[in-house]
């Protein structure tokens, strides 16, 4: 196992894989999901970012701890279970897994990404769990992931149920329009600036076109995410979105 390196110390991927036990077959896919699109910028000869491994990690987490949870908890709803699901793969709980490997040093970063902070923020580090995820599955199979993913699965649940669900303001936005019979909220991307390493991203959520509000961040995730606790601020501190309004 190699000495864990300074926090802005690239660790190689071949040394990341060896530390953490992964076991990669294809290193060419492990580097890929440790390469952020920042580094692509700086670095023309590199030949793809981790965005499509991220998007297949997410569907690939959705999975496991979708069966993991129906298997294990036999008593609870189908509420219940969306509900700790949605804590689990929440975006500060993975990248809080993402911590605990130290992925943070092995992502392959812009100077400016670097500069920014990006090797500990919730966004990239989340972002990264997934790529890597999508990668072990296609160079392991789905038991592998299993294996990898339970421990994390395990701790997480258990604070959960200790703690209570740290709610998800989308998901409460959405049953809360539901109760009403409402039309689901409407997220649209608005607007994009900053360079590529720092992209802010700024989306507007909207019910029925009566009640909107926007939310920036990082990631579309993130500023979905603000958007709707500003509107749930909106409903919980005002009389003017009432049902019958609507």
């Amino acid at each position: 196992m190699s000495q864990p390196q300074g926090w802005n110390e690239l660790e190689l991927p071949s040394e990341f894989n060896q530390r953490v036990g992964l076991g990669f077959k294809n290193l060419a896919l492990l580097t890929r999901a440790l390469t952020h699109r920042s580094y692509i910028n700086e670095n023309p000869d590199a030949i793809e970012d981790n965005e499509r491994l991220e998007f297949l990690g997410d569907a690939v987490l959705d999975t496991i701890v979708a069966a993991w949870l129906y298997h294990h908890y036999p008593e609870m709803t189908e509420g219940e279970l969306t509900l700790v699901r949605t804590a689990v793969v929440r975006t500060e709980q993975l990248a809080e897994f993402a911590r605990l490997i130290r992925l943070g040093q092995a992502m392959r970063l812009g100077q400016g990404e670097i500069a920014s902070g990006g090797r500990s923020r919730n966004a990239l580090l989340c972002a990264g769990f997934e790529a890597l995820v999508g990668s072990y599955y296609l160079d392991q199979g789905i038991k592998a992931v299993e294996v990898f993913f339970e421990p994390f699965l395990v701790q997480a649940v258990n604070e959960i149920l200790v703690n209570g669900q740290p709610r998800d303001p989308k998901s409460v936005l959405q049953e809360w329009t539901q109760a009403r019979g409402l039309n689901p909220p409407i997220y649209e991307t608005i607007k994009e600036s900053g360079p590529d390493h720092e992209k802010v991203f700024e989306v507007r959520v909207s019910i029925e076109g009566k009640v909107s509000a926007s939310g920036k961040g990082y990631s579309k995730r993130e500023a979905s995410k603000k958007a709707a606790e500003e509107v749930l601020k909106q409903i919980s501190t005002t009389n003017h979105f009432q049902a019958e309004e609507f």
